[in-house]
């Protein structure tokens, strides 16, 4: 198998580091041939904090994913996230440049690139352009302008831009370990590549992408992305509450909420009782599972209020025909998805990751999708790509970095 043959998503959380390698069939069938995890050290929501642990950690990582393949991992999608990135709307306006009045693929390019004049925050630099609609001649809501006829072009886009000193480290993290990246990619939006269907992103659908330490939404509409935001809050935050309440290390608090918590207190009898020396042999004592849900509760409900407040910013709120997915390793809390519908009064389910095969049951578990959803970017044809990612591409500006930091 050639190096070339393969296509890897590396999802660098600040709980885990996980990869996802898939290799394309004849008929373009995309096949999960290899997945690998690990602890995540040097990152806290999302922001490299100590590089040379970063390093290390990513290391670890890549090495398990190659022994399993059987080969060298030498370039790689990379996802992105932290609560630098943010994201604002845009338009570009461009003559047509052809005699004949036709809309090339080139004229498409031109616009998009005058989208990119909007003022930007210092320090910043785009990840990617998404376009929502194009105009011709003032004709609004045209999806695909390539081909028509006319003498003015205008592109609608929403503009994801994240902070200069984070994309830099982030570039320096995966060279020191000897991987190229094709492209740097905004997590949420993998995340929706692996979970959501064509379907859903038209009706009008919100993805929640919950994470350690924050929480990544995107809301779709008519296909398009209205909106794509971090909140620095995550489940790491739940566990926390836990640890407190109980006076409890991190440790035992995880624990318990992996195996006896959930967000329903409602559905917990208040004779219920949690033995903790069941938990860890260094505790004493026991806890009460219903005042544990209670807690869960009430830091669940601050998530998805947060959320709310976001779709209520763009007249969202309690209008999404598809509802909420939830998904990342966050989303399994038990009752997650009952307190997302009665907070943000839409409806929601659990996200799994789509549109491949695989004989890795891990594959399809919510923990993986913005790995895999990465690989699914990757095999999206080069002019889709091109478009989604910042015109004058991340992958160029790595490269041009790469340059800089070899030596003479």
């Amino acid at each position: 198998m050639s190096n070339q043959d393969i296509i890897t998503g590396i999802d660098l959380g600040s709980g885990a580091i996980r990869i996802a390698v898939g290799q394309v069939h004849e008929g373009g069938e995309l096949r999960i041939i290899g997945l690998a995890e690990g602890v995540s050290e040097g990152i806290n929501k999302g922001v490299i904090i100590n590089i040379e642990d970063t390093v290390s950690s990513i290391s670890a990582c890549v090495e398990k994913a190659e022994k399993l393949i059987g080969t060298p991992i030498e370039h790689a999608y990379i996802g992105i996230s932290g609560s630098h990135i943010i994201s604002q709307e845009s338009r570009g306006v461009v003559a047509i440049s052809k005699a004949d009045g036709e809309i090339k693929s080139e004229d498409v390019e031109r616009v998009l690139q005058a989208s990119k004049t909007v003022a930007t925050p210092a320090n910043y630099e785009i990840l990617h352009i998404l376009p929502r609609s194009f105009s011709v001649d003032n004709q609004p809501g045209i999806m695909d302008p390539v081909g028509m006829t006319g003498v003015r072009l205008e592109v609608d886009a929403q503009i994801i831009l994240g902070l200069s000193n984070q994309i830099k480290n982030l570039t320096r993290a995966f060279y020191r370990v000897g991987i190229r990246i094709d492209d740097l990619v905004f997590t949420v939006l993998s995340t929706a590549e692996a979970v959501l269907d064509k379907r859903q992103k038209e009706l009008g659908v919100l993805v929640v992408n919950l994470g350690s330490t924050t929480t990544s939404i995107a809301v779709f509409e008519e296909g398009d992305v209205l909106t794509a935001k971090v909140l620095p809050i995550g489940s790491r935050h739940i566990t926390s509450d836990i640890a407190i309440g109980l006076r409890v290390p991190m440790k035992v608090a995880e624990a318990i909420k992996l195996n006896y918590g959930t967000s329903l207190p409602s559905k917990v009898a208040k004779s219920d009782k949690i033995n903790l020396f069941d938990v860890d042999e260094k505790e004493q004592g026991t806890a009460s599972r219903k005042e544990i849900a209670k807690i869960i509760e009430a830091r669940c409900e601050e998530i998805f209020k947060l959320v709310d407040n976001e779709l209520k910013k763009i007249e969202r709120s309690g209008k999404l025909p598809a509802g909420a997915v939830l998904t990342g390793a966050g989303s399994k809390l038990e009752g997650l998805v009952e307190t997302a519908k009665d907070v943000l009064r839409i409806p929601a389910s659990a996200g799994a990751p789509q549109g491949f095969v695989s004989g890795i049951n891990k594959a399809f578990d919510t923990s993986f999708s913005t790995a895999v959803g990465l690989v699914l970017w990757g095999k999206k044809p080069l002019a889709v790509k091109s478009r989604l990612s910042s015109v004058t591409s991340v992958g160029s500006k790595v490269k041009n970095l790469f340059k800089n930091l070899l030596p003479y």
